[in-house]
């Protein structure tokens, strides 16, 4: 299957660890995934996660408890276990319910980089042999291969870009982010409730708001999206209210 036969039927969708708060939360999103599939049975779905939310703020505490500088490359591949546990988990709860699902590596997902490149290269030919043989793919976000077989993180919010890089190298009509939020609001809506829902924005007026303080979505992965031409969907698990972000 070419690139081109592939992307019309490749949805492109990234969960954040805010959504992953507990061993429940990876079984709703199975759910959510699987009802999904159901509604356009002809998609195949990349799934890519984050860590569950507050791992990696602690394999950063670990590390600096046993070394008080810890060398970067070797936090990089201890923060990796955290989003190799999340695949891991979330392609599980979708087998128990009977989905076609595996989990990807870093090496599988055809991701390259260097740290603080967000320009990075795709060769996705490993994932268009996953994803023809599965419905769901789960991958491993917020990281990309280095050098040889290095694994190297992309910064906060990395998965954001590991998403928009992916579903740009796989030729995706968008991208959609799944946070614990329906999209953008007018203020926060944790702390305001009379904070108005945004159902779009360009990529100018977020790039604006994460200056500002509200990066709901990483910068870089703004950047990417808008040098791509991509349109991002920012949605809650349920889908039911989002934001568009688009030139």
């Amino acid at each position: 299957m070419s690139t081109a036969q592939a992307s019309g039927c490749i949805a492109v969708i990234k969960i954040g660890g805010s959504v992953f708060t507990g061993r429940q939360a990876y079984v709703r999103a199975a759910a959510a995934i699987a009802t999904r599939l159901a509604h356009a049975p002809d998609e195949r779905l990349l799934v890519v996660v984050s860590a569950q939310h507050g791992e990696t703020d602690a394999l950063l505490a670990t590390a600096r408890d046993i070394a008080e500088h810890p060398d970067p490359a070797t936090v990089d591949l201890l923060w990796s276990t955290g989003e190799i546990r999340s695949a891991a988990l979330l392609a599980l709860a979708l087998q128990s319910i009977g989905v076609r699902a595996i989990a990807a590596n870093v090496h599988q997902t055809g991701l390259t980089s260097r740290p603080g490149d967000a320009t990075a290269a795709v060769r996705p030919l490993r994932l268009l042999a996953l994803l023809a043989n599965h419905d769901v793919v789960v991958a491993t976000g917020f990281l990309a291969q280095g050098g040889g077989d290095a694994v190297i993180s992309l910064g906060r919010g990395g998965s954001d870009l590991t998403a928009v890089l992916l579903a740009a190298g796989l030729g995706a009509a968008r991208c959609e982010l799944v946070k614990d939020v329906p999209g953008y609001f007018s203020a926060d809506p944790h702390i305001d409730p009379e904070a108005r829902h945004l159902p779009s924005l360009t990529f100018a007026e977020a790039l604006a708001m994460a200056d500002a303080g509200c990066e709901l979505v990483q910068r870089q992965a703004l950047e990417s999206a808008r040098r791509h031409a991509l349109p991002i969907v920012v949605r809650a698990l349920d889908g039911t209210t989002t934001t568009t972000l688009k030139p």
